[in-house]
């Protein structure tokens, strides 16, 4: 079986996914961006692995990513199915043309739960709602992309979940007490304090101004607010940590290599993803939620993000969810798991209980259902 995997780069945690496939099929994998996205962390860099790919080179015409030899390397070779993430204003339909030509199955991947309403996805939306419409299958990282795409006319026949998943062997290696400890120093920490962790970009959607008015109220001294990433909200977040008076207990630790994300994972207490919901995002999973897990972490998050619409995050057992843009519930729940370690302990337990079988080889059983599905319909 001979599959085009068209997508627009290998992040980090993609490596495992793309492997993991690669061992079922023959797979092309063709990257049509060089990693330049707005939402992508520069720093972390592109990746390849044990696998077949190519990387394309291209230009921008507008906003829009050109890679001329894409319909080429798609039609001169004799591909069985055609894959394609949902991004990519030329490669999408490009890569859904050569594959209606050419009468073979086309499979969309997406992680797209909401109607993105910016002025140019308002005028190209008819195209995308035709595509998952006519697409052969669809595969989506969650059982609330599934609710969604039902909602836009999609038969959920078609439609497989591919939970999204990190590489489980890496983010739940054990961290030394010698690490934590040099940790805790770099971050001039008392060991005895608790750490709030926000790991990712600083940006407006993430929603960490309401993590920091949260956070403002927690009567809790013993308590410290870690902010690890880079973005644009940076300046505006310092300003408002010291208006409110917080200097001491917020730090801001700067932009966090792949690499050394663990030792900040193992010396929180709990991690929290308060996003929010914009005209051009919602989050799609948020996969620092398996990443936290991995080490034990609880996690506070909002509705808006994915691994809670999702199934990965439940309320109460392994975490907590709180509306969106609602600092007094993230509080509430900072609260809670602050003042109960029985609580805390039992949150730990159960979110390590929850990723264990939430991995690489779960999320491309996915991929293995659509493409069974398609290549069966078509002898049909």
């Amino acid at each position: 079986m001979r599959v085009a995997f068209v997508t627009n780069f290998c992040p980090h945690y993609r490596v495992k996914t793309f492997e993991t496939l690669a061992r079922y099929y023959k797979v092309d994998y063709y990257f049509f961006s060089a990693g330049d996205e707005w939402y992508w962390q520069q720093q972390h860099g592109v990746r390849g692995g044990n696998f077949h790919y190519k990387y394309l080179p291209g230009f921008l015409l507008g906003r829009t990513r050109i890679t001329p030899t894409l319909p080429y390397l798609l039609w001169q070779s004799n591909y069985d199915v055609y894959v394609k993430c949902i991004s990519g204003r030329f490669a999408l339909p490009i890569t859904y043309l050569v594959a209606r030509t050419k009468r073979r199955p086309f499979i969309l991947w997406t992680g797209v739960w909401m109607r993105l309403r910016s002025p140019f996805h308002r005028l190209f939306f008819p195209v995308t709602r035709y595509i998952y419409r006519h697409a052969d299958a669809v595969v989506v990282y969650g059982e609330h992309v599934k609710r969604y795409l039902v909602s836009e006319g999609v038969g959920s026949e078609k439609i497989f979940v591919a939970p999204h998943a990190v590489d489980n062997d890496f983010y739940g290696q054990s961290v030394s007490e010698a690490d934590k400890m040099a940790m805790f120093q770099k971050l001039g920490i008392d060991p005895k304090q608790k750490v709030v962790l926000y790991l990712g970009r600083l940006e407006a959607e993430k929603g960490l101004s309401y993590l920091v008015d949260a956070f403002a109220t927690v009567k809790e001294n013993s308590a410290v607010l870690v902010l690890a990433g880079e973005g644009r909200e940076r300046a505006h977040l310092e300003r408002m940590v010291s208006e409110k008076g917080l200097t001491r207990h917020v730090i801001f630790a700067g932009y966090v290599p792949v690499d050394q994300t663990l030792p900040f994972y193992a010396i929180s207490w709990v991690s929290v993803l308060p996003s929010v919901t914009t005209s051009t995002s919602k989050e799609p999973w948020g996969l620092v939620v398996n990443e936290a897990f991995n080490q034990g972490v609880p996690v506070i998050v909002t509705d808006a993000v994915g691994a809670a619409a999702g199934g990965l995050v439940k309320d109460g057992i392994n975490g907590f969810i709180v509306p969106e843009r609602n600092a007094n519930a993230l509080a509430h729940a900072l609260r809670k798991v602050l003042s109960d370690p029985a609580l805390r302990e039992q949150l730990s337990k159960n979110a390590v209980s929850s990723i264990t079988n939430w991995d690489n080889e779960r999320m491309v059983m996915g991929f293995r259902q659509a493409i069974q599905y398609v290549v069966m319909k078509k002898r049909d």
